[in-house]
């Protein structure tokens, strides 16, 4: 027979990663809940969602009636108070008089001033009391505390919130970072630095960036967190999404031979390279050992060296010590349907 023209490739080393892949989730750093510091009734809600809001632009608004009646209430109490400073206070510049003059005791002015200290400090209570009850009025009217874009809004004006009723969020897509939970068995290879790449649904690289944060403590789930912060595709994503990342150990020379090129008998891989006969170049398949799969190759582990030629092309139609001759990959395929014509 003449030799079958296959498709053949010079093994060369090329870099190897030895990548580990896992789920990321993208979190901002400019992601607020809003949750009130009030209770009551929302009586009205001026934003929607998907608005553009800036910090301090009212966000909600809960009924404060109960709370400007207290504050009310404090303002009237100090009022009296004021009274009460303002008769200790003649009280005692009329006991200082009479002491002067010799009509009054000194214990009667220490008891004046008594008096007027007393009533001051019962002022200043009122006053503080009315300035944190004007601080928790202000609580009633909850604001965006940064700019960015309203998200879902669960409540409806009129329903009764409390301290912890989530009103909305604000979320930027910017300063955007991947959460990476690592296994504690892999924690020790981490750090600082280590490339993490972003990968899309097809398997494509979107970027690579470092490592920027480990966490010194393991959590609940025996894994150890780690942070990258996403840089020129963070329009891609948004917050709370998850991403496929792969965490790159380390990079090593090795061979790689495409999934094509295998044949698998009995359990055990094979492939065919090209060896010089007595006749010319015939196929030999040769065993190998592959390891894992990066892309559309498998990494070799034993059986090939670097120069070896591998048919990659063509290998169900050619067997042990089949006469070859290699081709272009245009070439082979011209060709290859003609041969198996000829053999017959």
């Amino acid at each position: 027979m003449p030799p079958m023209p296959v498709e053949a490739v010079t093994l060369v080393p090329k870099p190897l990663d030895d990548v580990s892949e896992f789920v990321g989730v993208i979190k901002s750093r400019q992601s607020a809940t809003i949750q009130p510091l009030a209770e009551g009734l929302i009586l009205a809600i001026p934003v929607k969602s998907g608005d553009h809001v800036t910090p301090g632009q009212l966000l909600v608004d809960i009924d404060a009636t109960s709370q400007q009646a207290a504050v009310a209430s404090l303002q009237s109490t100090r009022a009296a108070r004021e009274s009460d400073l303002t008769l200790a206070r003649q009280l005692a510049q009329r006991t200082k008089t009479l002491l002067d003059a010799g009509a009054s005791s000194q214990q009667d002015y220490d008891q004046a001033m008594a008096g007027q200290k007393s009533a001051e400090a019962q002022l200043k209570a009122i006053d503080d009391q009315i300035h944190q009850q004007q601080n928790e009025l202000s609580y009633y009217h909850v604001k965006a505390p940064t700019a960015g874009v309203v998200g879902d809004i669960p409540v409806r004006v009129g329903d009764h919130v409390t301290k912890t009723t989530t009103l909305t969020t604000i979320d930027t897509n910017a300063g955007l970072e991947v959460y990476i939970n690592v296994p504690v068995q892999q924690a020790p290879k981490l750090h600082v630095g280590l490339p993490v790449r972003l990968v899309n649904d097809s398997g494509q690289m979107i970027e690579t960036i470092p490592i920027t944060f480990v966490s010194p403590s393991v959590d609940e789930t025996q894994t150890v967190l780690a942070k990258a912060a996403v840089t020129g595709s963070s329009v891609m994503f948004r917050t709370d999404q998850f991403v496929r990342t792969d965490v790159v150990w380390s990079t090593r020379p090795g061979l790689t031979v495409p999934v094509t090129a295998v044949l698998r008998i009995n359990g055990q891989d094979f492939v065919f390279k090209i060896e010089n006969g007595p006749r010319g170049q015939v196929a030999h398949q040769q065993p190998v050992t592959l390891g894992q799969v990066v892309g559309n190759d498998y990494v070799v582990v034993d059986g090939l060296k670097a120069g070896d030629q591998l048919i990659t092309g063509g290998i169900q139609k050619i067997g042990e010590g089949a006469p070859v001759h290699p081709v272009p990959a245009s070439a082979a395929s011209a060709q290859g349907g003609a041969a198996p014509a000829g053999g017959k």
